[in-house]
């Protein structure tokens, strides 16, 4: 072959080639056997020759058959594109699958690492789990699919083929196979066949980078794809073809889902971020084509749509952001679904919604699960109050708190079969870790939800392995998962009591730290660390906490012990590392330092170091190096923050734009000197060749180099404008350290060092001293590096989710060089777009290796061969290390479950800061005490002061050493009350506003409070009832509810009216065209009366007849009306008098028996058939009772309150007087005051709420002195020598007989004290004391005062105990109502009971009743058009009637014509009588004028000559009037004819429409009886379904209370135990049923009695009517008689009262002379004017001909003029020169003449043709216009 491509492409461009020929070569250069361009070396060949020479003839031919065999063989290759593969072929999986790369020629082993399992779940990733049978679970976990079988617990894994990462999976409809769309350049699409996990079919080219979802077609044969960034690209492909069938862009932003409609063939929907799509397949012109039309928000906020469902109408329901569902309809929102009062369906965006049994289930990112009536949503439209539709769900589910659904998929019996029948089993994808089992089966027996596995959700930031056990850690959620990765099962969690602390590191101490190994040390997003000790309690593992300390205000990135175990640091993003000493009951800590940016990853020296110190690398590409902190020397009184800390600084400087500049340079370089090379190797050639080239010319050729020269000048250096930040960092050397950056600067490992002076200046930049390129890496950043055990081995992680392996093969104790990074082993695991490599571990023997990512994934590695690992350990199982039970005496720890909880730092600077303010208060209370010290010396001279005589005395002014100061301490007081005043404002607005707020939602609700009444003389109480103030929701619901009912009952009215109207329809539309022909006939009367013409006796005599014959015209009507009436009121044969029908129904409906619900005959009354409205009516109807009867007793007991007040403010100035009167009575004879009662606070409950300043200054100071007792209570102990005072008790009330018993012994003491005073006063003189008078006054005074005191005393009592009995009669009102109330509640409890049974059979009973509405509107309508039929009807039979009556009345006029002996009355009777055929009489419309004027002449023409015939046939000829007949008779008799043609045409018509009409009555009524049947089936299913839900209702229990008085039910005696087959029923009712029987008794003998009467006076009205058709009989004979004699024979009066004067007759005839006279006068005036527009005429005839011979004088003149002008300008030339100046001026003058002439002549033709237009024909000669001479001119 060439070695050089162009070289060969030019040979093949040259024309002296057969293509043929070079083509089969190419074709058959690939068979080695036949012929072989590549045989052929270029060096033998030269430039042309290779090609030259033909191949013989045997050859060509072979050549051509090879040719035809691989034509053939494209063929056979595009039929099997076309149809696809076999349907049985399968790829080989191993050929496909993606496996580990390592270097070229490195010899490293494939299974360098080997997956043995998967720990992780990607709950983050849309649509990650589907479900297969078994049943199996499907989800993708990074570059793996892992098929979880729940019955068995079994994964299986199957490995991507490119190696980027799973996009999306979908199941087969039939389950039998489920497809794999994959990430990457160019990812395929996997379909493979469960449950072999055979590789099916490969579908390529579908997108660019990656797929975002894949769904199948309901039938399976179609599949859908679509891509994300760039192309966003939908797909739908043949997949069994492998073909792709249709491809459009699906949006220019990202597109989470796309599926196919479940019921519209050809019909897609997609969704995404802020759009939805809605695309149909459709045939076009150009073949298939995909159409998508994007969904319009319109007045809808934009949102992104996670789920949505497509319903069987093509409508699309879809989800929002903010919870609530959208139904679109031609690509615009119907209507916006959400809750009752406009709550959101789910709190959170709606993602995934399905129809399910008809029902439809969302999910939400709240956790919940809600089941909606599709059939409301479907039908859902907008109002015109709003545009959203309100629904609440039928079901919902909380699965968990803290739970995310974001997917859910249901299994089927098929593919369970430990499935219950009936059961509703789904599994759901929990994007907080987890994945549950869900029952929605709705009922008694569901289960509840079950979390069947718990994973971290979303990236895994923490990773740690045991140091002694097959245990390791992992957290990035709020919990802290520990792993046996041996049996790989979950031993324990720990979860953090906030959910928004997540794990971000994790720390698993070595066995220096803990020997044991049972300790772990968890740093969180909020800053805090947690000491967690892994234990066995009852046999069970727990990871509990030990110890919680918060370092660090922020997320915890990093955790480090040093090498001697005896410090632990902490890095954490709020720019600290703090540092803690290792005890053995915790961490204590030391301080931490201050560093310049966010920690990233930390290490400590290894062994060997001089020095202990920690390397920290920074977010903004900084390094510091922090010399550990001396246990000694750290002084932490104040503050934790240490300061004199060595520490050294390093800022990366990026070098990468130079390395990349340098490389590019080294290339060129070398490309160079391979072209030198080449033109060394040309050159040679042709100096073998023989060419003769000098020295010169070969150096030229050799220094020509044409493509350095077209070289691009190379680009400035690039340096990132911030700084890249450093990802790992790792010491090699003391000073020296390698990091890995990224961003812009990734693709490199520096190796770099720290300055000598980089203590001083941390913002000072420095360069990497090495760098090496991380080969294959295309520049994505390393994300962790960690070593191997035994250092023979690193592990580096990249951002992509690749794993690679260095080998090391140097000595592990030597000291690492960069350089030893070569060969490699790489594989990719994680996913490739959000599956950065976050941690590496590895076990503590080295055997296992783990890897976890930020897609939540966390892989597990065998480090040495499979088969090695499992034969060391077999039967192995991992066991806690050394675990202790927890005790009873362990102390339980104290968690942080605040997240803004100090941090150890701002706690001790609180601490500081609080025992500074301590300080500070004490020194204060010093200051006070010494203050308070000389204010009291200050006092005390003032006391001093005045004490001394007032002239000695100091005023108050003179104490004051400075009045200002007082003034400016005064002015100063106010200026802090007010600033105090303005602080507080703002506080007390917001409390007063709260205060509000609290009342507003507690007390303003409540209409009474709860008020307890207090006895005065007894412990008896009456409470009130606490009631709230009904909702206006309950006024609202109750006007609805009761606008329903209302409308329900008047519909039932109104069909029951239309009913009984259906008879009576017919007569009374009769009566109402009657009605309005009489008011038509009279409006006209009127109106002609008002519009008359006639004057004088002529209208007074025309008036006169006219109210002749309109009184006898009156008259008629009157007795027709009168007839009509009569007739109206004959009841019909089946006639049944409305009052006995409803006396029927009204006996039937109340016999007096008692009907029992529960009886199988039941049937339930119209009345008393029972729905939720009603029901809710009736609910309404006991709550406001309820709270009717609750208010009236409140407002009774509010009233005796409010009069207990009264009584005791009464009784207070009883109180008063009794004090007024025994303070003059003696005190031997005073009594000790009653009692008064206060007011109990329970009395007054609102005055709890009542405040005002004074009350709160008074509570403050009763608060501040309950303080003060408390803390001398504590200090002096309980019982103090103050406790025995208090206040005294209120004295005893004084009973009546009491005071009796007083007043009789205070009267016996003073009568005999008076009597010893008298009688020891007798030999006294009488000055010494008063007199008997004075003493007998005194008594009686005494006993007044005594009589009033004992008569207020009784008053009080009196009253008190009638408020007492009024308050007793009060409490046994309420125990009564507290009794009804609470059959209130039970008969509320057994409604609402109800209520929700009547729901279930709501559904049912809707639709039956619709339906027999339905059928009753359609028997309505039937009936409605009947009777309307009917009217008609009888309308046509009245018309018939009239037509026979002028038929017969114009036969009467023909015979009364013909006179006596007329002997042509033969030949008018047959000319009368002659059948003629006439044209019909059409009504013409237009546009059909001619065709009916030609089809009538026909006809015309056509009856014309059919007369002719007759007239032949019958002998006589009917047009000619015979000899000696009347001609005036013959053509009376003609006329007659024509008219009594018109009337049978007339009533032939009329007969065949009534025959219609009957035939349409006839009809509808046969319908009607149909209708009526499929009326009564409807009620009769109606009434079946009243019946189960009557015995439903009757299932229910309702609560009877009964007393042993009222169950007469016995059995020996005694009251069986078991009373249910008992019936409860009144007393009263059984009377009543008792007394019904007699009722009923009597009743029956008075209907025979009246019976009886009816029948005897039938038989009187029979004879009677017999005697009354007798009776008219005579009459009419009489009549007949009457007319015979005046007439002559019988006529109709009817017409014999229309012949009268006829007032339109009258009036047209004096029109017409009126009209004539008027039309003369104005002829006359015509006639006058016509001369004298004729004389006008004539006028201007002559002025016309005078013009015109004027004009033709001018004319002539003109001619002649123009003749002599030509003659003088013939001799022009030679007179010119004596030409005078008159003749100059006398040729203009003639100019101006013919000019003037010219003009006058236009004028007069102007007037010429101005009077021919008017009627004249004259018009003016015919003459050519002048010319003009243009010498003249």
């Amino acid at each position: 072959m060439y070695s050089d491509k162009e070289s060969l492409k030019e040979k093949l461009e040259k024309p002296d080639f057969d293509e043929d020929h070079i083509q089969s070569n190419f074709i058959l250069s690939e068979d080695k056997d036949i012929y072989d361009t590549s045989s052929v070396s270029s060096e033998d060949s030269g430039n042309v020759g290779v090609l030259d020479d033909i191949p013989s003839p045997t050859e060509s031919e072979k050549l051509q058959k090879r040719k035809m065999a691989s034509e053939e063989k494209d063929a056979d290759m595009s039929k099997e594109e076309e149809e696809g593969p076999a349907k049985d072929f399968f790829y080989e999986l191993e050929e496909y699958q993606s496996i580990s790369k390592s270097s070229d020629e490195s010899g490293i082993p494939s299974n360098l690492l080997q997956f043995y399992h998967s720990f992780g779940y990607d709950c983050c990733k849309r649509a990650n789990l589907h479900l297969l049978k078994g049943p199996t679970l499907v989800f993708a976990a990074g570059n793996l699919v892992n098929i979880l079988n729940l019955s068995t617990g079994e994964h299986r894994f199957l490995r991507s083929c490119g190696g980027g990462g799973i996009g999306a999976i979908a199941v087969h409809p039939s389950g039998k196979y489920f497809v794999v769309a994959e990430k990457g350049t160019k990812p395929h699409i996997l379909i493979y066949e469960f449950p072999s996990l055979k590789l099916y079919r490969i579908l390529r080219d579908g997108t660019e980078q990656a797929y975002s979802f894949v769904d199948f077609s309901p039938k399976g044969d179609l599949l859908a794809s679509v891509g994300s960034y760039p192309d966003y690209m939908l797909t739908v492909w043949a997949w069994e073809k492998e073909k792709i069938m249709l491809r459009s862009k699906a949006f220019s932003q990202e597109v989470y889902r796309v599926t196919f409609s479940p019921e519209m063939e050809g019909q897609l929907t997609s969704c995404g971020t802020t759009h939805i799509r809605f695309w149909k397949m459709a045939f076009t012109f150009t073949g298939l084509k995909l159409k998508g039309e994007l969904g319009r928000f319109g007045k809808t906020s934009l949102s992104d749509i996670d789920g949505y469902i497509q319903l069987p109408d093509g409508k699309v329901l879809s989800g929002s952001d903010w919870g609530n569902m959208l139904l679109w309809d031609g690509g615009l929102i119907k209507v916006e679904i959400c809750r009752k009062n406009q709550k959101p369906c789910h709190h959170g965006s709606i993602q995934q919604l399905v129809i399910d049994e008809g029902e439809l289930i969302t999910i939400g990112l709240d956790g919940y699960v809600r089941v909606w009536e599709m059939e409301a949503i479907d039908s859902a439209d907008t109002t015109d109050e709003s545009d959203h539709f309100e629904i609440e769900p039928m079901n919902e589910l909380k699965v968990g708190n803290d739970v995310q659904l974001t997917c859910m998929v249901k299994a089927q019996p098929e593919d369970d079969p430990s499935m219950e029948e009936g059961a509703s089993i789904w599994f759901a994808q929990d994007s907080n870790g987890g994945i549950w089992k869900l029952d929605l089966s709705f009922s008694h027996t569901t289960k509840p939800p079950e979390k069947l596995y718990s994973f971290t959700a979303g990236s895994i930031t923490g990773l740690a392995s045991s140091p002694s056990s097959h245990l390791m850690a992992a957290t990035g959620d709020s919990y802290v998962r520990i792993y046996d990765y041996l049996t790989k099962e979950l031993v324990c969690q720990y979860h953090s009591p906030n959910v928004q602390s997540k794990g971000s590191s994790l720390l698993w101490p070595n066995k220096v730290v803990d020997p044991k190994g049972t300790s772990i040390i968890a740093g969180f997003s909020d800053g805090i660390m947690r000491l967690l000790c892994l234990r066995n309690v009852d046999d069970t593992n727990e990871l509990s906490l030990v110890q919680a300390l918060k370092p660090h205000s922020s997320t915890i990135t990093a955790m480090s012990f040093d090498n001697s175990g005896e410090i632990l640091a902490t890095g954490s993003t709020d720019k600290t590392v703090f540092f803690f000493a290792v005890d053995q009951g915790g961490y204590e800590p030391i301080g931490f330092v201050k560093i310049p940016g966010e920690v990233t990853c930390m290490q400590w020296s290894p062994p060997g170091f001089p020095d202990n110190t920690l390397l920290v690398s920074c977010s903004n590409g900084k390094v510091v190096e922090i010399t550990a902190p001396s246990l000694s020397s750290v002084d932490t009184t104040h503050t934790y923050k240490l300061s004199d800390i060595p520490m050294r600084y390093f800022a990366f400087q990026s070098i990468k734009s130079r390395l990349r500049r340098d490389e590019e340079r080294l290339r060129k370089e070398k490309e160079k000197a391979k072209r030198r090379k080449d033109r060394e190797r040309e050159l040679k050639r042709k100096r073998d060749r023989g060419e003769e080239i000098s020295d010169e010319d070969a150096a030229a050729f050799l220094d020509e180099d044409p493509e350095a020269a077209e070289e691009e000048e190379e680009e400035p250096l690039y340096f990132p404008p911030e700084p890249n930040p450093i990802l790992q960092a790792f010491y090699v050397t003391p000073g020296r350290f390698v990091l890995s950056m990224g961003d812009y600067d990734a693709g490199y490992l520096y190796e770099c060092v720290f300055p000598d002076d980089s203590s001083s200046d941390e913002d000072a930049t420095n360069e990497p001293i090495k760098a090496i390129p991380v080969q294959e890496s295309s520049d994505v950043p390393i994300t962790t590096i960690r070593f191997s055990s035994d250092r023979h081995k690193v592990f580096v992680g990249f951002q992509n989710g690749q794993i690679r392996v260095y080998p090391i093969e140097a000595d592990p104790e030597a000291t690492f060089d960069l350089d030893m990074l070569g060969s490699n082993w790489n594989l990719n695991m994680h996913d490739n777009q959000h599956g950065r490599v976050t941690n590496i571990e590895e076990s503590h023997d080295g055997s296992y290796v783990f890897s976890c990512g930020g897609d939540g994934n966390l892989f597990g590695f065998y480090s040495l061969a499979h088969e090695e690992i499992v034969k060391s350990m077999e039967g192995k199982r991992a066991s806690l290390p050394s675990p202790h039970k927890r005790s009873a005496d362990d102390r339980l720890i104290d968690d942080i479950d605040d997240p803004h909880a100090y941090s150890i730092e701002d706690a001790k600077l609180k601490a500081e800061h609080d025992k500074m303010m301590r300080d500070a208060e004490a020194k204060k209370l010093t200051e006070r005490k010494r203050i308070n010290k000389l204010r009291k010396s200050f006092l005390e001279l003032l006391h001093k002061n005045s004490e001394l005589p007032s002239h000695a005395q100091l005023k108050r002014e003179e104490f004051e050493l400075d009045p200002s100061i007082r003034m400016k301490m005064l002015s100063q007081t106010q200026d802090r009350i007010e600033r105090v005043r303005l602080e507080m404002q703002w506080d007390k607005e917001k409390l007063a506003l709260a205060h509000r707020k609290i009342e507003g939602r507690f007390r303003s609700q409540l209409e009474c409070d709860r008020i307890v009444v207090h006895a005065f003389n007894s412990s008896h109480t009456v409470a009130s009832y606490r009631v709230a103030k009904l909702p206006d929701e309950y006024y609202s619901l109750k006007q609805t509810v009761e606008q329903r009912v209302r409308a329900a009952s008047l519909a039932s009215e109104g069909f029951a009216t239309v009913e009984g109207m259906g008879t009576s329809l017919p007569s009374e539309r009769g009566n109402e065209t009657d009605d309005a022909d009489d008011a038509s006939f009279l409006n006209e009367a009127k109106r002609k009366a008002k519009k008359t013409i006639l004057h004088g006796r002529q209208a007074e005599k025309v008036a006169k007849a006219i109210k002749k014959a309109e009184e006898a015209k009156l008259k008629h009507e009157k007795r027709q009306n009168e007839w009509k009436e009569l007739f109206k009121s004959k009841p019909d044969k089946k006639y049944e008098d409305p009052a006995d029908v409803a006396a029927i129904k009204e006996a039937q409906a109340n016999m007096g028996d008692f009907k029992l619900k529960t009886s199988s005959d039941y049937v339930v009354p119209e009345h008393l058939r029972m729905d939720t409205e009603k029901k809710r009516y009736q609910i309404l109807i006991l709550q406001g009772l309820i709270h009717r009867a609750k208010s009236d007793f409140n407002n009774k007991l509010i009233h005796i309150r409010d009069a207990k007040f009264e009584l005791i403010s009464e009784m207070r100035n009883y109180s008063q007087e009794m004090k007024a009167i025994q303070s003059r009575m003696s005190k031997e004879d005073r009594l000790r005051l009653p009692h008064i009662p206060h007011p109990h606070p329970e009395e007054e409950p609102h005055k709890k709420f009542e405040f005002t300043r004074q009350t709160l200054l008074n509570f403050e100071e009763e608060e501040k002195e309950r303080e003060i007792a408390e803390a001398k209570k504590k200090r002096k102990g309980d019982g103090g020598l103050f406790g025995g005072f208090g206040d005294e008790p209120p004295p005893e009330t004084l009973q009546v007989k009491d005071l009796k018993h007083s007043s009789r012994k205070s009267a016996s003491s003073i009568a005999s004290s008076v009597r010893s005073k008298a009688m020891k006063g007798l030999p006294r003189s009488e000055s010494s004391g008063p007199t008997v008078l004075e003493q007998q006054i005194a008594q009686i005074e005494n006993i007044r005062l005594r009589h009033q005191r004992d008569r207020l005393l009784r008053s009080i009592n009196e009253k008190m105990t009638s408020f007492d009995a009024e308050l007793r009669l009060l409490r046994h009102d309420k125990t009564k109502l507290d009794v009804d109330l609470k059959m209130a509640d039970l008969r509320h409890v057994t409604l609402l009971e109800e209520l929700l049974l009547l729901k279930e059979y709501e559904k049912r009973e809707t639709t039956l009743s619709g339906r027999v509405t339905g059928k009753r509107n359609e028997l309505a309508e039937i009936n409605g058009r009947a009777a309307e039929m009917q009217v008609r009807l009888e309308s046509k039979k009245r018309d018939i009637e009239r037509l026979v009556d002028r038929e017969k009345a114009l036969y009467a006029s023909f015979t009364s014509s013909l006179g006596d002996n007329n002997k042509f009355a033969d030949f008018l009777n047959k000319v009368f009588k002659k059948k003629i055929k006439r044209a019909k009489k059409k009504i013409v419309q237009e546009g059909e004028e001619e065709d009916s004027d030609m089809s009538s002449s026909d006809e015309s023409d056509w009856s014309s000559e059919e007369d002719e015939d007759d007239s032949v046939e019958g002998g006589f000829d009917d047009s000619v009037c015979p000899p000696g007949c009347d001609q005036q008779l013959f053509d009376s008799t003609l006329v007659l004819r024509e008219r009594r043609l018109d009337l049978e045409e007339a009533l032939a018509e009329e007969k065949k429409l009534a025959e219609t009409l009957k035939k349409d009555v006839d009809a509808l009524g046969k319908k009607a009886k149909v209708m009526e049947s499929q009326l009564k089936n409807a009620l009769d299913d109606l009434e079946a379904f009243q019946v189960e839900k009557q015995g439903k209702l009757n299932e229910l229990d309702v609560v009877v209370p009964l007393r042993f008085h009222q169950v007469e039910h016995v059995y020996n005696a005694t009251i069986p135990p078991d009373l249910s087959s008992c019936l409860v029923f009144a007393n009263s009712s059984l009377t009543a049923l008792q007394r019904r029987i007699k009722e009923l008794q009597q009743e029956k003998s008075e209907q025979r009695k009246f019976y009886k009467e009816a029948r005897q006076q039938h038989v009187h009205l029979i004879k009677s009517g017999r005697l009354m058709e007798e009776r008219i009989q005579q009459l009419e004979e009489k009549c007949e008689q009457a007319m015979m004699l005046k007439f002559g024979r019988i006529v109709d009066l009817d017409k014999l009262n229309s012949v009268t004067v006829n007032k339109n007759v009258e009036e047209l005839k004096e029109q017409v002379r009126l009209n004539e006279v008027k039309n003369a006068r104005q002829l006359l005036k015509l006639q006058h004017h016509i001369d004298d527009l004729r004389d006008r005429i004539t006028g201007l005839t002559r002025d016309n001909t005078n013009r015109l011979e004027r004009l033709n004088v001018l004319m002539n003149d003109n001619n002649s003029l123009e003749v002599e002008l030509d003659h003088r300008q013939k001799h022009m030339e030679l007179e010119e020169r004596g030409k005078k100046k008159s003749e100059i001026r006398e040729q203009h003058r003639l100019v101006q003449l013919v000019q003037l002439q010219a003009q006058e002549i236009q004028a007069l033709k102007e007037e010429i043709g101005l009077l021919s237009r008017k009627g004249g024909h004259i018009l003016p000669p015919a003459q050519p216009p002048l010319g003009q001479d243009p010498d003249v001119m």
